[in-house]
């Protein structure tokens, strides 16, 4: 068997999520079209007869606007020294950016392959995938140029076949059954914020945090309890909504992606709370998780 690790980096919102979910024919990651969507960093698990494969998702890089930016850009930096490779995840249907070129840069310092995967080429004709491949093949070294579209799966299956020639290891890291080395209340707590991003305005989300507090089991229910953290007072009411309409609704998708996944009826319980400037304040940003990086 032949396996290892590939770290999967791009700017935010190039679709490194749904590939890592398309991948592994689970969700995992959750995905929204907002900026800041991914927060942590998330081991997917690809296994068939011969491979396993740990992809490990991360934060979009971006030039950092606070410290939480800053700390969510490392967490992407550490992803990439113990990995086999690098896949770098691009958007082929936009023109390369400033933000696309500091990603970029920041590979240049890595001494390892780095696969391009131009995302999204569904939207694209055969003739303007291969003009892309073209305007972007020479601003660095890449190993393997791969065009692939994580929302259909078109050549994701080539990209596989690619990413296997720089696989190192002859060993098998988890059961074949296993899709993520998430833990199960961080993926609830993920499933929450998933829906206040996709459910509030553009200003929301970068302020969002969610923590799972509780979580108990009886014979018919799994109980799960869970705080939605922001910085403004503003903020939580807009997600707690007029007559709390709008956390009634974060709830109930909420709810549904939770019984999905844990096969069971769920009781869900949501408190919002502020923490002003949690985003630029070392003390609140440990509490809430993010002193490793």
């Amino acid at each position: 068997m032949r396996s290892g690790f590939i770290s999967i980096v791009g700017r935010p919102n190039v679709g490194k999520s749904t590939l890592i979910n398309k991948i592994v024919g689970e969700k995992i990651a959750i995905i929204s079209d907002k900026q800041g969507t991914t927060r942590n960093l998330i081991q997917g698990i690809y296994t068939s007869d011969d491979t396993q494969i740990v992809f490990v998702d991360t934060p979009g890089i971006h030039k950092p606007l606070d410290k939480l930016g800053g700390k969510l850009n490392n967490q992407a930096y550490y992803s990439t020294a113990d990995a086999d490779a690098v896949m770098l995840v691009m958007d082929a249907k936009e023109k390369v950016g400033k933000g696309d070129m500091f990603v970029i840069d920041k590979m240049s310092s890595l001494e390892k392959p780095v696969i391009l995967v131009l995302n999204k080429i569904d939207k694209l004709t055969n003739e303007e995938i291969l003009s892309k491949i073209d305007e972007i093949k020479d601003l660095y070294d890449f190993s393997e140029i791969v065009p692939v579209s994580a929302s259909t799966g078109d050549n994701v299956g080539r990209l596989i076949e690619v990413i296997k020639k720089y696989l190192k290891d002859e060993v098998k890291y988890y059961p074949s059954e296993e899709v993520t080395s998430e833990p199960i209340e961080k993926r609830l707590a993920e499933i929450v914020r998933e829906k206040v991003l996709n459910l509030t305005n553009e200003e929301v989300p970068h302020s969002v945090h969610t923590i799972l507090t509780d979580i108990t089991e009886d014979d018919k229910t799994i109980n799960v309890y869970v705080d939605i953290i922001v910085d403004r007072d503003s903020l939580k009411k807009i997600i707690i909504g007029k007559k709390g309409l709008m956390l009634k609704e974060i709830g109930m998708l909420a709810r549904k992606d939770m019984e999905l996944l844990l096969k069971k009826q769920v009781y869900l319980e949501l408190y919002v709370k502020t923490l002003k400037k949690w985003r630029d304040k070392e003390k609140y940003l440990n509490e809430l998780g993010f002193n490793e990086f």
